[in-house]
């Protein structure tokens, strides 16, 4: 579903792990045993004293947890190391030792007046202790309570380092060197804590990662960048309008990495609400390029918002023209006369690849059929909440209905019956048309290459779906001189074909079924054959990166979304191939 929410929502960890049964504790050695009166064992005395903690910390340390558990003795270490006390200042509980620090103060994220929170009934002291060892550590504060989240408040504070350094590899490309925080506590010359992140000798890993959470074609092409974990993530702007929209004082000029200047040019799309940090990292791909985020809504009457980057020029754009009607009664005159005055809505939410049920529409009837035009508070907040999250618009008294295939067309800018014919089903137009590009919206963007190529375009598309972006160059009166279209989907690419026809096309379309496929000689075969592209256009699948997406919402790792790295892979090769044909 293509659907967004606009509620921020958390990753769920996908990463499996299997227990090391030789890291159990040794039965020679079990936990409360040790003698109160100071380490039996001096091997595990001096063991932490060269790692550069006090003696008289160490003593109390071992004396607190008994020799028999070296990782728990280690944790208290951390914890008088994190907060800066020597065992005396925080006699009886390191958690509770004063805080005065603003680094490392999280009193402000716990919400006291709750009586329902769970994480402060069961325990907000050692959540909070296990916060500042791991900020000590050199993790920011939302790597530690990510960590927390996923593995659990029982965790030890080095199974949530495990964690966390887990989350970095999956997404570290092998062999990349990104940048780690720096630890802040520093071991003593030759200790072995001072080589615990890297070979784990101190404590063998409990854990390890089942699977490979990067795919191979990410780590092949990835570009060496720098990571700032204190940088904040990208914001979404209020209001989504880009660098302008029509009719509107707009940016004019803007400052582009020199590794980023075309040709060829190039155009990427995708949802603008996706999950944290995943535009920051399709930024650092596409050339440290910031995206552009707009809401279509200023288009049309439907919204959907969605980031591009691009390094098109962005002076001089202009609209499609007619302008679309931009309120639901202007574009669906035929709704005006039943709709009623307390559904305020004058544009419908973002268009699905779905719609609602008769069920749900004979529901929404039966719940206003007792009432007059003035249903009670109850009943409208029922019936409107209904209607936002499908869509829905009314066709007669107390009735109303999900939009016609032909209607969201129209509302997504493509001519009539682009969908419809070639035994194309009812289901598969609403797909094809929830995953599609809003037409009106990209030719905005797309307008200043009109006068750039008055004799045509070479254009390779990725996930072309149904074609919105020839459609927009189309409309445009952008000659198509060569489109290399690549598309999964058999009905879609139907969908562009018959296009094709319909518009009498004099150009050269060559359709290909899979990105993954086309490689460095394929492209360089095409470029050979057709000349290079001007224009590299696309949007890779959004399925795990959708709000609506509750299960997989897994980011630019997901099964799906991973395959905006061959849009990068094969935007790459097309430059190079470029650079060397010159």
């Amino acid at each position: 579903m293509d659907w967004v929410s606009d509620s921020d929502e958390k990753n769920s960890d996908n990463f499996s792990w299997e227990t090391d049964e030789d890291d159990k504790e040794s039965p020679a050695d079990p936990p409360g045993e040790a003698s109160e009166a100071g380490p039996s064992q001096p091997s595990l005395y001096s063991h932490f004293i060269g790692m550069g903690f006090s003696g008289d910390m160490v003593e109390k340390a071992i004396k607190e947890n008994g020799e028999g558990n070296v990782e728990t003795i280690l944790e208290t270490l951390l914890t008088y190391s994190a907060i800066g006390n020597s065992p005396s200042d925080c006699e009886d509980a390191p958690a509770e030792c004063p805080v005065t620090s603003d680094e490392y103060s999280f009193d402000s994220d716990i919400d006291t007046d709750d009586p329902n929170d769970q994480d402060f009934i069961e325990g907000p002291q050692e959540k909070d202790k296990k916060l500042l060892i791991l900020v000590d550590m050199g993790f920011s504060p939302e790597e530690a309570d990510a960590a927390i989240e996923r593995c659990g408040l029982d965790s030890s504070v080095l199974e949530l380092a495990d964690s966390i350094h887990a989350a970095q590899m999956a997404e570290e490309p092998e062999g990349i060197g990104w940048d780690c925080p720096k630890t802040r506590f520093e071991a003593a010359e030759g200790s072995s804590y001072g080589s615990t992140r890297k070979k784990r000798s101190l404590i063998e890993v409990k854990r390890k990662l089942k699977r490979s959470c990067l795919s191979q074609r990410r780590r092949d092409y990835v570009r060496k960048s720098t990571v700032d974990f204190d940088d904040a993530p990208l914001a979404i702007p209020k209001p989504m309008i880009g660098f302008g929209i029509p009719f509107e004082k707009c940016i004019t000029r803007r400052s582009l990495p020199e590794a980023a200047i075309g040709p060829p040019y190039f155009y990427y799309e995708n949802v603008a609400l996706a999950p944290k940090g995943v535009w920051d990292t399709i930024s650092r791909f596409l050339y440290d390029i910031e995206p552009e985020f707009v809401d279509s809504k200023y288009f049309c009457a439907a919204a959907r918002k969605r980031a591009y980057i691009h390094n098109l020029p962005i002076e001089n754009r202009f609209p499609l023209l007619p302008i679309p009607a931009k309120t639901i009664q202007e574009a669906l005159p035929m709704t005006r006369q039943w709709w009623p005055q307390w559904d305020k809505r004058t544009q419908l939410n973002c268009l699905q690849t779905c719609i609602a049920s008769a069920k749900l529409t004979e529901r929404i009837r039966k719940a206003l059929e007792n009432y007059g035009d003035l249903p009670p508070p109850r009943v409208q907040e029922y019936v409107l909440a209904e209607c936002r999250k499908w869509n829905l618009v009314w066709v007669g008294h107390h009735k109303v209905a999900p939009l016609e295939p032909d209607e969201v067309e129209m509302l997504l800018g493509f001519p009539n019956n682009h969908t419809r014919g070639g035994g194309i089903s009812r289901t598969e137009r609403y797909k094809s048309l929830g995953n599609s590009f809003q037409v009106n919206t990209v030719a905005y963007h797309l307008s200043v290459l009109k006068s750039m190529f008055p004799n045509g375009i070479n254009l390779l598309s990725l996930f072309s779906g149904i074609g919105g972006a020839e459609v927009a160059l189309h409309k445009l009166g952008i000659h198509l001189k060569t489109v290399v279209s690549v598309e999964k989907s058999e009905v879609n690419r139907n969908i562009l074909r018959s296009f094709w026809e319909q518009t009498n096309q004099k150009g050269n379309l060559i359709d290909l079924d899979d990105v993954q496929l086309l490689n460095g000689d394929r492209l360089e075969s095409l470029m050979k054959r057709y000349g290079g592209f001007d224009l590299v256009i696309g949007g890779s699948p959004c399925n795990n990166l959708a709000g609506s997406n509750r299960h997989t919402r897994d980011g630019l790792e997901g099964e799906h979304s991973s395959l905006f790295f061959d849009y990068f892979r094969i935007l790459d090769l097309v430059k190079s191939i470029m650079v060397k044909n010159l």
